[in-house]
């Protein structure tokens, strides 16, 4: 029986991915040539914490070194990109009104590759945080986190449903061995394999539809 949902956050509760895409070709700017490539790795690797895919493109772009300092100063100027945007975006469809509702019924967390201290800060400023039982990003990976709910709520993985839009979302789902619904908008293709998937949403009006069907199938 179900008693936990788990939620990516970006393209899953708040239309932010594109937010994110323009930012990180705002932040290689400098580096024409190798935008495209950049912007595609972002794209491809959806759901990875910002960090990782600053360390791959420096390593397989740009061929320089990285070092913390650097690390950090990126992660800053990306944050500052991004966040103002991110607070202030619509809702994916249905969402706010999903959280309202399943919110008491099911505890309700989210697991993001964003870094935590700026997740919570989007979270309180969106006055989401009423809905949530706990709220997680970076440096855990997803699959971490997941655990960790599972750990500190007394949860088994087959009493929780995790909500992606990446094959990030889904690989984490297999590695915790729970539950997994994928979101894919009308308007893009559908990323995710055809077995392991309870289902695939295009909004979370669309997942209200279909969670008595989803209920049965998990119970």
């Amino acid at each position: 029986m179900l008693k936990a949902i788990v939620f990516d956050f970006d393209g899953v509760i708040l239309e932010s991915m594109d937010i994110k895409t323009k930012a990180f070709a705002r932040l290689f700017a400098d580096f024409p040539e190798h935008v495209d490539s950049i912007v595609k790795l972002h794209l491809d690797k959806g759901g990875i914490s910002r960090f990782e895919k600053f360390k791959i493109i420096y390593r397989d772009f740009l061929k320089k070194p990285l070092d913390e300092a650097e690390l950090g100063r990126l992660g800053q100027r990306f944050s500052d990109l991004v966040l103002e945007e991110v607070i202030h975006c619509p809702f994916v469809f249905g969402a706010h009104e999903f959280l309202e509702q399943y919110s008491r019924r099911y505890a309700l967390f989210v697991a993001s590759g964003t870094p935590e201290t700026e997740l919570v800060e989007i979270v309180a400023r969106r006055r989401l945080n009423l809905y949530f039982q706990g709220v997680y990003g970076s440096p855990k990976t997803k699959a971490q986190i997941i655990r960790g709910i599972m750990a500190d709520n007394g949860l088994q993985s087959e009493e929780i449903v995790f909500i992606g839009d990446a094959l990030s979302d889904y690989a984490a789902s297999q590695e915790a061995s729970v539950n997994f619904v994928g979101r894919t908008p009308i308007t893009a293709g559908n990323p995710f394999p055809a077995t392991g998937v309870l289902a695939i949403v295009r909004d979370l009006r669309h997942l209200d539809e279909q969670w008595p069907r989803l209920c049965q199938i998990v119970n």
